[in-house]
């Protein structure tokens, strides 16, 4: 798969089969995604991958903090402030996705339903947890941020599909339960990753971009 094949064919699976992911392809994939760039060649992540029993705890974890109408606690805040014509792009998502799901406005069972699937980590068989230090700033994470996106595309050449995602860190002391993670670093970003699961109507829907004319202002071109 070359790089615009995989950057065209990514997307964000919601549903996940089971399978286990290979160690050795998890490596690999890790190997080729830190070669990201970062300021000044500074390589300010910290990268823990969860599967098995462990990741089964979280997750489970999750859910009971999820019935239980726990509130969330992210060592990054959620964004709740957005600006307007951001605000009108979410509600965008939101309205076609319940479409394509067949879930009609008003049907808070069926969008609790929809909704659950974060919390159940979208039945991925892996979860990699991107982490920096608490001290650094946005700097540093938007160089996790390239380095989330060289994960997500390296993935693909292996057939693997991923799910970047805030609410995979939106319980960090449940994943600090399970995994070792130093006090002094910030759990950032979670990165689902396994095989899509085809049967599933989360996994067709795909989201519109933007038309290049409205986002790219040419100068002296």
């Amino acid at each position: 798969m070359n790089i615009l094949e995989a950057l065209n064919s990514r997307f964000t699976c919601r549903a996940f089969k089971p399978d286990p992911v290979n160690k050795e392809i998890i490596l690999k994939i890790m190997e080729n995604a830190t070669r990201s760039p970062s300021w000044a060649n500074t390589q300010p992540w910290e990268i823990y991958i969860a599967g098995g029993d462990v990741l089964e705890s979280i997750r489970d974890g999750y859910m009971e903090s999820f019935k239980s109408d726990v509130p969330t606690d992210p060592d990054i805040p959620f964004m709740s402030d957005w600006p307007v014509q951001h605000q009108e792009r979410m509600k965008e998502l939101g309205i076609k996705l319940y479409k394509h799901l067949g879930i009609s406005k008003g049907d808070r069972e069926a969008i609790e339903a929809s909704w659950k699937l974060n919390f159940k980590l979208f039945g991925a068989p892996i979860v990699i947890y991107l982490c920096m230090h608490e001290t650094l700033s946005e700097w540093s994470m938007f160089d996790l941020g390239s380095l989330s996106q060289s994960i997500m595309l390296a993935a693909q050449e292996y057939g693997i599909d991923s799910a970047p995602a805030v609410n995979l860190v939106a319980y960090p002391k449940i994943i600090r339960e399970e995994i070792e993670i130093p006090d002094e670093l910030s759990l950032v970003l979670g990165i689902a990753l396994g095989y899509k699961d085809i049967e599933s109507s989360q996994n067709t829907f795909r989201t519109m971009r933007r038309p290049l004319d409205e986002v790219v202002h040419l100068n002296g071109i």
